[in-house]
């Protein structure tokens, strides 16, 4: 199968200050593919400043690595043409968080629709412009009546957000990355929002990278998954068997935290919930998450574990499994593919041209 999107071993270091040499590792060794011929779901999870948006913006060359090369279609962005460029800045679309600052106040949502048109010239004509934006308002559920015209603030934040999505869907994206696209909207429209995105997989083939620290929604959308622990993986593999039949103390841990509908059941019983632990930030040896791990080992405190495979469809990086073989970084990558007991999306090339008349 050939890759359509790869990142190889990328990993991203900020330095701290303008005179300061120490460095924050935002991303370390992560391995990603995302095939050409089969339409994914690729669900990225962990908390807050685990390098889920840094993985979002090298895959987007909003950023560069500082080690490791992200391909589109074989080649570096950094070394594409005018051409291919522009033609990567199309095919790779993002949703962002925030479904309001997205907008211009003092425009009318209808230019989020129409700029990218003429941007990329994909309409020769206001009729065909207009055909495009409606088809797909329709994909993501809007009424063009309801919703054209108007400006940001006469909208619901569910609209706004499903206009965003609309305006990745006019450019005949092959990659949508979603960056927490739910997690400011309410709880009714989610599920709106959520089946938008799996139409656009299953009816348009489009892959899909959906990062979230929202387990429930992740399972619910995705196919494969990576959970990120402070940069690094620390689980991926089948979504069922991630999040399911979680195998790491830090995916157990998340697991754990999912509201039940029972009062009866008390949050973190099931694995100890240890709060960050500060001092840990600057600690270089060992296992990332060994000052919150209750089975932790001395091993845990001398060497980063590899990721070891437990499963044909599942790798984690936990010395717990160290009777497992390792996982280079190739196969690791090749685990970012469709679930087996998932239904298939259609592998078709996104149409949504039309012609005057």
């Amino acid at each position: 199968m050939a890759a359509l999107l790869e990142a190889r071993n990328i990993s991203k270091e900020y330095r701290k200050g303008v005179w300061n040499s120490a460095t924050n590792v935002a991303l370390e060794g992560m391995s990603l593919t995302i095939n050409d011929d089969e339409p994914s779901i690729t669900v990225v999870a962990g908390e807050s400043g685990s390098g889920k948006t840094t993985l979002a913006n090298l895959l987007l060359d909003i950023t560069r690595p500082t080690t490791g090369q992200i391909l589109y279609r074989g080649k570096d962005p950094a070394d594409m043409t005018a051409e291919e460029h522009l033609a990567f800045r199309r095919e790779v679309q993002v949703i962002f968080q925030d479904p309001f600052e997205s907008y211009n106040p003092f425009h009318k949502v209808d230019r989020v629709l129409t700029m990218p048109l003429k941007r990329f010239k994909l309409a020769t004509s206001a009729a065909e412009a207009r055909k495009l934006i409606e088809r797909a308002l329709d994909l993501v559920g809007l009424h063009p009546e309801d919703t054209l015209g108007r400006f940001p603030h006469q909208l619901s934040g569910g609209q706004r957000q499903r206009i965003m999505v609309a305006r990745a869907l006019v450019l005949q994206p092959r990659i949508i990355i979603a960056d927490e696209p739910v997690s400011m909207v309410d709880a009714s429209l989610r599920a709106v929002i959520l089946e938008s995105l799996l139409r656009l997989n299953r009816e348009l083939g489009i892959s899909l990278v959906y990062i979230t620290h929202d387990l429930t929604t992740a399972y619910q959308v995705g196919d494969s998954s990576i959970i990120l622990y402070r940069g690094a993986i620390t689980e991926v593999g089948d979504v069922d068997l991630v999040i399911r039949q979680p195998e790491h103390p830090y995916t157990r841990l998340l697991v754990d935290s999912i509201p039940l509908p029972d009062p009866k059941k008390r949050w973190g019983t099931d694995t100890l919930i240890t709060g960050a632990d500060e001092d840990a930030e600057t600690v270089s040896v060992g296992c990332k998450f060994v000052s919150r791990c209750p089975f932790a080992m001395p091993m845990c405190h001398e060497k980063e574990p590899p990721i070891f495979q437990t499963n044909a469809r599942r790798g984690v990086a936990c010395f717990l499994y160290r009777e497992s073989p390792v996982m280079p970084a190739k196969e690791v990558s090749d685990l970012m593919v469709r679930a087996p007991n998932r239904p298939a999306p259609v592998p078709a090339q996104p149409q949504l041209v039309t012609t005057d008349g």
